[in-house]
């Protein structure tokens, strides 16, 4: 038989810890411009597209035996240090390769990203490609992002 104290310690916490809950969250969400979208879990703050951001030295074509070598030049001064990523996606979407660059500082006179570091890969399989370039700033909260396709013969 369960005595009447292993209620009040178990039961009623999760109870009243229900309702203050709703209760917050009722609060929150009558506030103009609240909503609740838990649809959008993954997406962080916001994104950009790339025009503040530009891929140097992308050809339209390459060999299997030939590496894709480039660099990236960010226009956006809001985004003075951040983390780059270079991710090589094949034609079904798949992603091939990905590098990660953390910590990218870079000003006017030095706008080439990576810095101290250079971004090449051997793409071994004929096929469309594309490159994407994601670039998260010091907080992870807002991006940048641009694309360009090529093809390894």
């Amino acid at each position: 038989m369960v005595k009447g104290g292993t209620y009040v310690v178990f039961v009623l916490p999760v109870v009243f810890s229900v309702i203050f809950g709703s209760i917050v969250m009722m609060d929150i969400l009558q506030e103009p411009g609240r909503e609740l979208n838990l649809l959008q879990v993954g997406s962080i703050g916001e994104k950009l597209q790339g025009e503040n951001m530009k891929i140097i030295g992308l050809e339209k074509q390459y060999s299997i035996s030939e590496p894709v070598q480039v660099q990236v030049i960010v226009e956006d001064p809001s985004f003075s240090c951040g983390d780059l990523y270079i991710t090589i996606y094949a034609s079904n979407e798949n992603a091939i390769t990905q590098s990660g660059y953390f910590h990218q500082c870079f000003d006017i006179e030095n706008p080439f990203l990576p810095s101290e570091e250079s971004f090449s890969e051997l793409v071994g399989i004929p096929g469309e490609y594309e490159l994407v370039v994601d670039l998260l700033d010091q907080n992870q909260k807002n991006s940048i992002t641009t694309s360009e396709k090529f093809t390894v013969k």
